[in-house]
């Protein structure tokens, strides 16, 4: 019997354990992840200002396991062992045939431990749960998002949404080390989210960076300090430190670079935002849509490696992308269209809802939404 090992309960992950178990093949499928539940991240940032249930964006991966009939295993992967076909998590081991690598990203702190006990972070539903009880519980004078990309600007205005509601107009600042936001996104894209962002008095620093945070007192690179400040951390993300350890070709971010069947070796698949993959000369984007369909492609290459035929390439598909902006207008581009205001707002939910694992979350979700746009 073949042993196929995945690491990571996130998009890829689950996506590929799922396939690979319907197919009924006999084979003993193993899924390792140091977290309990998968997060549906592109959600988060809602809890805080839309009121949406954090709980309605995890899901137990014990509950996929047991539906889908393969092994999970709650654990932290610290090493590979490529000649021995050894995954190695504390003081386990555990063989394979064949290795997903499926572990996805964390937040980059640059190596700052001072940023990292001190600025709060989006990388689960638990670390929401602590931001929202942390505004519930304090009365900050500033509120400083620490990045300018997709997750920055999307808290920002849920922030705004939040405070909001409750009557307080304080002041939010978006810092962003690079001269702009939104990095390699198009003109118009840039600058309609800057419209809407100075449309809700949230200010804009960029060549800047959060240097350090003492208490309740924040300090940006350029010698400006704010007194009674919340740090949201959005500036960015790396691959686990296991991978960091690998001595493979990466990318600055640390996600591997794997050919055009996802492969990093004979062995070993690389899925979702650890694989670093090129199409048409570019470099895939991290997001959801890309981690699924790889999670599924690894599982067919398996399969047909373990028959002896030939690999498939790996053939993305691009739906789109959307900036969600609390106040509805959002920007985006969706099947080759520009979109503006309140359509890629609700096309951004409905595939978010569609995507999200169980029937009571999706339907939490939904009602979370209907609720939170009537207040």
């Amino acid at each position: 019997m073949k042993k196929v090992f995945i690491i990571g309960g996130g998009f890829a992950g689950l996506s590929a354990a799922c396939c690979l178990s319907a197919l009924g093949l006999g084979l003993e499928i193993s899924l390792i992840d140091k977290k309990e539940n998968s997060d549906f991240l592109p959600v988060l940032p809602d809890c805080i200002g839309r009121g949406v249930n954090p709980d309605f964006l995890s899901y137990k991966i014990e509950s996929a396991a047991e539906k889908f009939k393969f092994q999970f295993i709650r654990g932290e992967v610290t090493a590979l062992n490529f000649e021995h076909k050894e995954v190695i998590a504390s003081q386990l081991r555990f063989n394979y045939d064949y290795l997903i690598i499926a572990s996805g990203s964390e937040t980059n702190f640059y190596g700052s431990e001072n940023i990292k006990n001190n600025a709060y972070k989006l990388d689960s539903s638990a670390d929401v749960k602590v931001i929202v009880e942390a505004l519930r519980q304090k009365d900050f004078n500033t509120y400083i998002i620490s990045g300018g990309g997709y997750t920055g600007i999307e808290a920002a205005t849920n922030l705004r949404l939040f405070l909001k509601k409750r009557g307080k107009n304080k002041r939010i600042i978006i810092v962003e080390r690079a001269g702009r936001i939104l990095g390699p996104l198009p003109e118009w894209m840039k600058k309609y989210t800057l419209d809407n962002l100075k449309k809700l008095n949230i200010e804009v620093l960029v060549s800047s960076a959060v240097e350090k945070i003492e208490g309740e007192q924040v300090f940006l690179s350029e010698g400006k300090v704010f007194d009674k400040a919340m740090v949201i951390w959005a500036a960015g993300v790396k691959a686990a430190q296991f991978i960091q350890d690998l001595k493979v070709e990466k990318n600055a971010q640390g996600r591997i670079k794997v050919d055009e069947f996802l492969r990093l070796n004979d062995a070993c698949f690389v899925v979702g935002d650890a694989a670093y993959f090129a199409h048409e000369k570019f470099f895939l984007r991290m997001a959801v849509q890309f981690a699924i369909a790889e999670g599924e492609c690894a599982v067919l290459n398996i399969i047909r490696s373990i028959k002896g035929q030939a690999l498939i390439k790996f053939r993305p598909v691009d739906l789109g992308y959307i900036i969600p902006m609390a106040n509805n207008r959002s920007c985006g581009r969706v099947l080759g269209i520009n979109l503006k205001g309140l359509l890629p707002t609700i096309f951004h939910f409905i595939m978010c809802i569609y995507r999200s694992c169980g029937v009571k979350n999706k339907l939490g979700v939904i009602k979370n939404l209907i609720r939170g746009g009537r207040k």
